[in-house]
């Protein structure tokens, strides 16, 4: 089920008659139960576009759609019951610091004028979700920034919303933190069945727990996916500059510089993920195949649970012999890409 869509979604802001297009053709699709990411530099358009879903943004034209409904068609009153499904967590927390833990965690029940026993059941179950039972009297001056996001997590979760919305909700924390965070997060949407949209500058944070992702860029959405796809053949030069940040995927200049060629030598790009990657294939390849093999460079990861393998191999030899070891990687599933410079 499509719980967030945009179709064809643009917003214009004028200022002194003055346009600023902060959002071109936005088309986008987030399903039921995903960890959805979006990343790009600042100025793309990200948190515009996160501001659309709850509708603190109008966009000024297409369709915004959450949930089955067009938000552009709803009045205002319909508005408001829709922005009680979808929770929203922030980057410096927005924690009232008059306020108890207790009672910052409970704005949206006393809003929603919930009765008082209901409304301290809920509270004290979220503050035990996140880890924060003992703090339910402190005041968010004694909290450390990972407490902090947690009680703006354990805020956003009162009234049980089925979207939550995170705007570089890690940003602010160290990296210690930033890892409990997201693993919090990967709780809420596994044991509440929650949508959750990330928006982020760090690929690090798609690659922990994100399972698609949109790339952004001036306003638009150049390349969008899973994020096992994307992470392992990125296609724009943003994207590949993201994948770098935590995954060295390219020949090192060092090695490009000692590089030896001959007329009957080529290089490539493999690619295997999954259950192959632990397969011996480099060895199958040296005992089978009339080539000469160079693995130029190498690198694992981890996506998702899945091992991603990209390795750049020097086959020399004959042209039949090189197109039979081709085919034995096809074979094995293995994505191929000429290198040619």
């Amino acid at each position: 089920m499509t719980m967030i869509e945009m179709k064809r979604v643009y917003k214009t802001y004028k200022r002194k008659n003055v346009a600023t297009e902060a959002l071109k053709g936005i088309d986008l699709e987030i399903q039921e139960g995903d960890i959805f990411g979006v990343i790009g530099y600042s100025g793309a358009g990200k948190s515009t576009l996160v501001r659309l879903v709850n509708y603190l943004e109008r966009p000024t034209s297409g369709q915004v759609i959450v949930d089955g409904q067009v938000l552009n068609d709803l009045s205002d009153s319909q508005l408001r019951a829709m922005k009680k499904q979808i929770g929203m967590i922030f980057q410096h927390f927005n924690l009232l610091e008059s306020k108890t833990v207790f009672d910052n965690v409970a704005i949206p029940l006393v809003l929603s004028k919930k009765p008082k026993d209901e409304m301290k059941k809920r509270v004290m179950e979220l503050l035990d979700f996140v880890g924060l039972s003992d703090k339910a009297r402190s005041y968010p001056k004694e909290l450390s920034g990972g407490q902090k996001q947690r009680v703006g997590i354990a805020r956003a979760l009162a009234s049980n919303p089925k979207i939550l919305l995170c705007d570089e909700a890690t940003s602010a924390l160290d990296p210690q933190t930033t890892q409990s965070i997201l693993q919090l997060l990967k709780r809420v949407n596994k044991e509440y069945n929650i949508t959750i949209m990330l928006i982020t500058h760090e690929m690090s944070v798609i690659r922990e727990v994100c399972n698609r992702v949109a790339v952004m860029e001036a306003g638009e959405i150049i390349e969008q996916g899973s994020v096992l796809d994307v992470f392992g053949h990125p296609k724009y030069p943003t994207t590949k500059n993201f994948v770098k940040t935590v995954i060295h995927n390219s020949i090192p200049e060092s090695v490009k510089r000692t590089l030896k060629k001959t007329e009957n030598s080529r290089v490539f790009r493999v690619e295997v993920k999954g259950e192959v990657a632990s397969e011996p294939i480099v060895h199958q390849l040296m005992k089978n195949h009339e080539v000469e093999m160079n693995i130029l460079f190498a690198n694992m990861t981890e996506i998702q649970e899945t091992t991603l393998v990209i390795m750049y191999m020097q086959f020399d030899g004959e042209a039949s012999a090189i197109e039979r070891t081709l085919q034995f990687l096809n074979e094995k599933g293995a994505g191929i890409e000429e290198v040619v410079e």
